[in-house]
């Protein structure tokens, strides 16, 4: 079910103003700020006849927790997505799916930014846990930049249920792990693909190994094992997007 949300951010509004200014119910803006992007977003809102409330700025800071920019929406939350969801959203793929699959991710702030970078590389779909994951919150909201508002949002009570299911549907399940022997790059990840990112510091649970295809990695020159959670899907995901191009 819909609930209401506060998103914040001069980006994270302005793009839900831009792409569903239907579940926008008011903005509150920062009194006396005046610039180019807030009269940009102010014009957008008055278009859409979205009425403002004009605070102080320690009304912003008590509102949210994070930085503002000086306006906060508050908005219909974007529906959650469950199996039977996703199940239909497969359906009615005209390509290969390419699904994003965060395996206990707790951070918002990666989770965020993994939406942001799932969307710009064109996934069809994130998947998360519904226990011991991040959610879709404020802080998610505005590190995503508009794509938690675009991107659909699957959150499973099984994933091992959901991997065999998936894998019954002809999705290959890849796995990243640093103890891997094959590197992304010397993989064919053209066809239907599901990629698990694991949990910061953790990786991958031992069961949601057992379910995977293949297991990759990144080579690593450096002195450092590992990359952030959200560097690392996006390395991974434009890779996999390098090898879904047409032949030019």
């Amino acid at each position: 079910m819909s609930n209401t949300t506060l998103i914040f951010g001069i980006h994270a509004v302005a793009s839900l103003l831009e792409r569903q200014p239907e579940r926008v119910e008011k903005l509150y803006i920062q009194r006396g700020r005046k610039d180019a992007r807030m009269e940009a977003l102010l014009a957008s809102a008055e278009q859409a006849e979205i009425a403002c409330e004009y605070l102080d700025r320690k009304d912003l800071d008590d509102m949210v927790k994070g930085q503002h920019q000086g306006v906060v929406a508050q908005s219909q939350g974007s529906q959650l997505l469950r199996e039977r969801d996703l199940e239909l959203l497969l359906d009615e793929l005209d390509h290969p799916p390419l699904l994003l699959i965060l395996d206990g991710v707790t951070d918002p702030h990666n989770l965020g930014a993994c939406l942001r970078t799932a969307d710009a590389a064109g996934v069809d779909a994130v998947i998360v846990p519904k226990d011991n994951a991040a959610g879709l919150n404020a802080t998610a909201r505005k590190v995503a930049c508009g794509a938690a508002e675009v991107m659909p949002f699957v959150q499973i009570t099984n994933l091992a249920r959901t991997l065999r299911d998936l894998q019954q549907r002809g999705i290959w399940i890849y796995g990243t792990a640093g103890e891997a022997e094959q590197e992304i790059y010397d993989v064919d990840m053209s066809g239907p693909i599901a990629l698990i990112m694991g949990a910061e510091g953790k990786g991958m649970r031992r069961l949601t190994r057992e379910h995977c295809d293949y297991l990759i990695k990144l080579p690593m020159a450096g002195s450092v094992s590992s990359l952030n959670v959200s560097v690392a899907t996006g390395v991974c995901l434009f890779e996999i997007g390098r090898q879904r191009r047409p032949a030019s």
